[in-house]
This record gives structure tokens, sequence and C-alpha cells, in this order.
């Protein structure tokens, strides 16, 4: 429950706005993607625009060639093993192979960064249709943290 006060291992669901708040706060995500039937989870760096999240990638890449025009989800999250903490946001819709020339020069003067060392050509977006997140608290217990 948002804004209550919550127990040890209580999950608090993110708002719409703050899974957004927190997507900007990492550079890395995971995209989760079904290929010959089999998932497949691939990590990107990635950026926000607006509320598209744009990957760039290799037009040749696995992830290029089989998640366009397919749901996907991407993940990303920030845990504490120490403290048990953390938050999770996933984001699920249709992915695209960008095209349109003045969007993609758009997404050229960006410089987003690319995760690996292959030619990186190619740009997906992913404009969720599906925003979810949760947060589960540090725990102050010191008897919780011994378990």
């Amino acid at each position: 429950m948002v804004g209550m006060a919550r127990e040890p291992h209580d999950m608090e669901l993110l708002t719409h706005s703050e899974c957004f708040a927190l997507l900007a706060t990492v550079p890395v995500g995971r995209v989760v993607y079904s290929d010959r039937a089999m998932p497949i989870i691939v990590p990107v760096n990635f950026s926000l625009v607006g509320s598209d999240v744009i990957v760039r990638t290799g037009r040749r890449s696995r992830l290029a060639m089989h998640a366009p025009g397919n749901v996907v989800a991407f993940e990303v999250d920030d845990i504490d093993m120490a403290s048990r903490s953390g938050w999770s946001v996933v984001l699920t819709g249709v992915i695209r192979l960008v095209r349109d020339s003045d969007e993609l020069g758009q997404l050229d003067d960006l410089s987003l960064p690319a995760w690996g060392a292959t030619d990186f050509d190619s740009y997906l977006s992913l404009r969720p249709d599906v925003v979810s997140g949760r947060r589960i608290a540090a725990i102050s217990r010191p008897e919780v943290l011994a378990r």
C-alpha cells in the first residue's frame, strides 16, 4: 500500500510515475522475448525518450531479428542484498524496430549507449502498454537480518 506504514517484508506497489522515475536511475535493463518458443533474456543499455524505452543494437543481433513486432517484457531493478531491500519495474508491450528516418536521426543525435562490442546500427523502441513496479523496504530489525 502506497504511503502506509509497513512491516518488514511488506511489498509496496509503485505508481506509474514512480516506476518511470526509478527507470531513469539505472543504465541497464533486461529485454525478455521469445525465440523459437523459448524465453530469451538479454541485458541491454537503454535510454528513456518520453515513456519509450530505446535500445541500440545491431541489425543482425538476435534481439533485432526476433523481438520486433512481438510482445516483450523489459525489466530493471536495484537490489541491496545486505538489507534485503530493493525495487523492480517491469514494462510490457510490443517492441518495434525504428525505421523512420526522422526518428532515426533524433536517436542518432542522442548518442545512446550500447551493450557489447558489435556494430550498433539499429534502434528498438518499446512503448509500454503495462507498467508495474514494486519495492521492498530495508529490514531494520536485527533478528530478521540474522536469519
